[in-house]
């Protein structure tokens, strides 16, 4: 039996070509989608016909379940684009409110526990993403969407196109990941595993590359085989890089620059978790005449 598939409503379309006009990427889109079929559900009815006072009570609805702060404000975001952008309803959220998300301070892994996560991520290819994800401070996404001319080993810069935000970067290349990623790419060859030219970690099809569920299962899989109790992320690793190099005495503005954020202050919060740092600093207790 041929299953029938479920036409898309000419409201749906309508907001999936505002968002395809705007070149908004396709996880934003998709998180845009389900923002307003979650109001949808809650209503019981098309989401166009929502009140103000519809939406209040749907954002009461979200925190009573216990959505987390970034959810809700990331609802409440593709909530403005469907109204405001689609809708023309300019008046419609005036009820929601974003609210305020806690600043969590990451945990960070230290030298020794990188080392043992990428000696324990079993064959050469996941080692080398792993490293690359330490070593030059990679998103995930960003790591599995490499490719082999993304490596300019003349100029030691790692090529990063369309980062998060859109944005392309030059990330750094150390000469041991280097070494890592050619001897990769020699096995790669070898066995046949790599297109010329193509994805740097590709996947099974190498047409494809390697997805971040994979990559962050292989990250996982490593923590595991260490006896490393902290709770930790494959985003973790972008977490040591950045408060290494902080340890190390890099220019805060430089390490800005290599993680690709737009303020200052988003790099800033790693001075918080810089232990080397706050050793160094002198507390004034030890400045009293006191026994």
């Amino acid at each position: 039996m041929i299953p029938t598939i479920k036409p898309i409503s000419p409201l749906r379309q309508r907001m999936l070509d505002d968002m395809a006009m705007r070149k908004l990427n396709r996880q934003t889109q998709a998180g845009y989608i389900r923002a307003v079929k979650k109001l949808a559900d809650f209503l019981g009815h098309s989401p166009a016909r929502a009140t103000p006072e519809d939406l209040r009570r749907f954002q009461m609805h979200l925190v009573a379940g216990g959505m987390s702060s970034t959810t809700l404000n990331a609802t409440i975001t593709g909530l403005r684009f469907f109204f405001e952008v689609t809708l023309r309803r300019l008046d419609a959220l005036a009820l929601m409110s974003p609210v305020r998300e806690p600043r969590i301070l990451p945990v960070v892994l230290n030298a020794g526990e990188v080392e043992q996560i990428i000696a324990a991520a079993g064959s050469l290819k996941f080692r080398a993403a792993l490293s690359v994800a330490y070593g030059a401070g990679l998103r995930a996404s960003e790591v599995v969407h490499l490719k082999v001319t993304d490596i300019d080993s003349q100029r030691m810069v790692i090529r990063v196109e369309q980062g998060k935000g859109g944005r392309d970067r030059n990330a750094m290349l150390s000469p041991s990941l280097l070494e890592l990623l050619r001897a990769w790419y020699r096995q790669a060859q070898t066995e046949r595993k790599m297109l010329p030219g193509g994805w740097l970690f590709p996947g099974q099809n190498p047409v494809e590359p390697m997805s971040t569920r994979q990559l962050n299962r292989v990250f996982h899989h490593a923590v595991n085989a260490t006896p490393i109790k902290k709770r930790v992320s494959l985003h973790s690793l972008r977490h040591a890089f950045a408060t290494h190099l902080l340890e190390q005495k890099v220019d805060i503005r430089v390490i800005q620059v290599l993680l690709g954020h737009q303020k200052l202050d988003t790099t800033a919060r790693y001075s918080h978790v810089a232990a080397q740092l706050l050793r160094e600093v002198k507390s004034p207790l030890e400045y009293l005449a006191v026994s």
